[in-house]
């Protein structure tokens, strides 16, 4: 999914948030939707992407881990981090398109 705009970015972000939600509870995780978007926001290091993954993996089939990381992927993608300015880089993009298509008029 390609968003055309911030509206379809939060429409999107809600969506990643239930599944993230259903996904913590399927898994039995110890930590919260908050836990995900906080070690997304703060992000530092190279690594950090897999310590998200880390909250969802119980030691589950090719399959299972798969699907965590297709919807880590979308939640890092789609959720604010810190060193974007509290901006997600879905909404970095969008601007940087945004500009591109305003200098070529």
């Amino acid at each position: 999914m390609e968003p055309k705009n911030i509206k379809e970015v939060l429409e999107f972000r809600r969506e990643i948030e239930a599944d993230l939600t259903d996904l913590l509870k399927e898994t039995e995780s110890d930590f919260s939707l908050q836990h995900v978007k906080d070690a997304i926001f703060h992000e530092e290091e190279t690594d950090d992407m897999m310590k998200v993954v880390a909250m969802f993996d119980r030691g589950g089939d090719a399959s299972e881990l798969s699907n965590i990381l297709e919807l880590v992927t979308d939640a890092w993608n789609y959720f604010p981090h810190k060193a974007l300015n509290g901006k997600s880089p879905v909404e970095k993009a969008m601007e940087y398109q945004n500009r591109q298509g305003k200098k070529k008029k």
